[in-house]
């Protein structure tokens, strides 16, 4: 860090634009720039050494990128095995399943009349327009029935990953189009998608039938807590490329406060984290929160290496980064961490009993 004070740092020389730049060579022409442009160049550096080095990655969605078409570059990152596990907002897996379906998403303005839209049972996210009865009431129908389904399998020792396992199963078997999901994609390489805010999104309210139906509801949000912290646990190295900030970011990030001041029983957090966001980080929100402020939580293993927060629209950034990583690493096999949840989760915590007896 104390060359961070001396004048030492690498020539700013004008680089050159060309009418053939790759998405590598844009991400070179960065690196040789400033601000956060600089910064992607640097993001982009830490993925591919997570990638190289076979450091367990998280992606984590916050917001809603699905409806705006990003959940296919998602089902990339997994395919090519870049993505291990997933924690999301309710909001993406629910909207990415639209794509799946075949339901209806369109592009639409912001500069609009909402009285007006709601008269033509139109739902806006920003720019974003959705049908309330062909799209959202159509997919409510598709969540209970696949939930109500999946249920009956369940034993009571489930987290919310079995509830996307379950959806992302149907929708392989049903959907006409499951190669736009990536919720369908983490089914086939047994990834884990963790919704911990599954009360605040249209997956939990198409609970609300299931509940008023007295239907058995196999799964604890604990379960969520106790199984990602076996995730970090059995990591030789790990890392998380973060979508905004928001429940997503924090509850990947916790695990490691979760086993070093809770549990006692693995200090140190995370080795690497890419946070992509445009919230300030001075008004104590965790959505902005510096990654460096981590570290005084036992989230990340040091705050002057590893990691970086981009500023800006991680709709513009990280399809930038997916391509780049696919253009520069190798594919990875997959950890197929689904499989392997419940039995780190007994583990940690047989081993937990015993340092308390």
């Amino acid at each position: 860090m104390d060359n961070y004070h001396a004048f030492t740092g690498k020539k700013i020389d004008p680089p050159s634009i060309s009418e053939d730049m790759t998405v590598s060579k844009l991400i070179e022409y960065f690196s040789s720039t400033g601000y956060n442009a600089r910064r992607l160049a640097e993001a982009a550096s830490i993925l591919k050494h997570m990638i190289d080095s076979n450091t367990t990655i998280c992606l984590t969605l916050a917001g809603a990128m699905t409806p705006a078409g990003m959940g296919r570059a998602i089902r990339i990152m997994i395919e090519k095995g870049f993505v291990d596990w997933i924690v999301s907002t309710g909001a993406n897996i629910y909207h990415d399943l639209h794509f799946a379906y075949g339901l209806p998403v369109r592009q639409g303005h912001f500069n609009v009349d909402d009285d007006i839209l709601y008269s033509k049972q139109i739902v806006r996210i920003y720019d974003v327009y959705i049908k309330e009865t062909g799209t959202l009431q159509a997919q409510d129908i598709i969540v209970q029935n696949d939930v109500r389904n999946g249920m009956k399998n369940m034993s009571d020792l489930n987290s919310t990953a079995d509830i996307s396992h379950t959806l992302g199963k149907a929708a392989k078997a049903n959907s006409h189009f499951p190669e736009k999901s990536f919720t369908v994609a983490a089914f086939e390489n047994d990834i884990p998608i963790y919704i911990p805010a599954i009360s605040d999104s249209s997956i939990g309210l198409n609970m609300l039938p299931l509940l008023f139906d007295d239907q058995h509801m196999p799964f604890n949000v604990i379960n969520d807590v106790a199984e990602s912290a076996a995730i970090l646990w059995k990591s030789t190295k790990s890392g998380a490329l973060e979508l905004g900030g928001g429940v997503p970011k924090n509850f990947f990030q916790q695990t490691g406060p979760a086993l070093y001041q809770i549990l006692k029983l693995k200090e140190g957090g995370h080795d690497y984290i890419i946070q992509l966001t445009d919230a300030r980080p001075d008004t104590g929100g965790l959505s902005g929160a510096t990654l460096q402020e981590g570290k005084s939580w036992g989230k990340i293993k040091t705050s002057h290496s590893g990691n970086v927060i981009v500023y800006g629209d991680a709709s513009v950034y990280f399809p930038i980064l997916c391509a780049y990583a696919i253009s520069e690493c190798k594919p990875r096999k997959q950890k197929r961490i689904f499989a392997y949840k419940t039995k780190w989760m007994k583990e940690m915590k047989e081993i937990y009993l015993s340092k308390k007896r």
